[in-house]
């Protein structure tokens, strides 16, 4: 789930409702070496105060400078830093890599509100930006905004909400993805999942906690993660999985690892690991085969659970798995 109070979208809402004059830069294209991804945001109030990152500091000083600007003049600009810019081995982007970052002066909380609102629904949707003109449109179920798009355009931009792929189309075009936070459903309150869970909510994910004994759910780091206080028959039926949703089987029993299994892999789940040496999964798998799935069903499941880092604790545990499960969503994403 985003972090609302570290959200530069947010931001912007809170100054342009005080009264304060505010920009956005976005990083709309990156090659080489770039450490922040294609629509990273950074929100730069009048103050020169600034939320938010589009290269990890190296070039943010100089991107505040051109944001005043924009809010000096009310016109939009698109930045280049490379490794054979003389700005950039100043402002020590000197890895290799090379970023441009569209810098815009906003004066209107309304595209705020709007995109605000779909977050808040969870609805996918896309804002679509000619960079020479500032003007937009935003796609979402329907369409609105001042920029014109073809139906071929439109029919491209759903093609990247559907693949979470923001970035320049063919014809200059910059689209900006939005896409509700991945989720990860973890299946049993135990000492890893108590490391697991705030890991996955730091990286960006919504989670839940599936087990039936409450106090092992409202105990420790657990507290103040969503708990679903079921048995994973009914509580997977509360969750859903669908292609966002990574779910992790943690309690090595049968009847509550079990059901959980079966029904994630009854859905489009992009990732589902289960804890347990070989031994265990092969007996897992042998089990799942006797209610009738498939070897090829049942390959979805890692198991056991996380990338072989020669991890010992449970925490360790927990950031093999959280390799694992980012390393197959960002696969999945390419």
């Amino acid at each position: 789930m985003t972090d609302v109070a570290s959200d530069p979208l947010h931001h912007l809402q809170q100054w342009l409702a005080q009264g304060k004059k505010a920009a956005l830069a976005t990083v709309v294209a990156t090659w080489g070496s770039s450490p922040r991804p294609v629509g990273s945001h950074m929100a730069v109030r009048e103050s020169g105060d600034f939320a938010g990152s589009v290269s990890g500091g190296c070039i943010e000083g100089a991107v505040v400078d051109a944001a005043l600007e924009a809010m000096r003049t009310g016109s939009p600009k698109l930045l280049e830093f490379g490794v054979g810019n003389e700005a950039a081995w100043e402002v020590g982007l000197a890895c290799g890599g090379r970023v441009q970052v569209f810098v815009e002066p906003v004066v209107s909380p309304d595209r705020l509100h709007m995109i605000a609102d779909l977050r808040a629904r969870k609805q996918p949707f896309a804002t679509v930006t000619d960079t020479a003109s500032g003007q937009r449109a935003l796609v979402s179920d329907t369409l609105q905004g001042a920029l014109a798009l073809s139906a071929a355009q439109i029919a491209e931009v759903r093609r990247r909400i559907a693949a979470d792929q923001s970035g320049v189309m063919e014809d200059g075009l910059f689209v900006r993805v939005y896409s509700p936070p991945a989720r990860m459903v973890i299946v049993g309150a135990v000492h890893i999942a108590q490391a697991l869970a705030p890991m996955a909510k730091l990286a960006g994910f919504d989670v839940a906690v599936i087990d039936p004994r409450e106090a092992f759910v409202r105990s420790g780091d657990l507290a103040n993660i969503h708990a679903i206080i079921e048995w994973p028959d009914d509580g997977m039926k509360i969750v859903a999985p669908d292609a966002r949703t990574a779910v992790v089987t943690l309690t090595h029993d049968p009847k509550l690892d079990d059901p959980a299994l079966a029904a994630a892999l009854r859905s489009q789940a992009f990732y589902i690991g289960a804890l347990g040496s070989r031994k265990t999964h092969a007996s897992r798998l042998a089990r799942l085969a006797e209610q009738g799935f498939m070897p090829a069903d049942t390959a979805r499941i890692h198991g056991p659970v996380g990338l072989d880092i020669n991890a010992l604790t449970p925490a360790e545990i927990a950031v093999s798995i959280m390799a694992q499960v980012i390393e197959t969503l960002r696969a999945e994403a390419s």
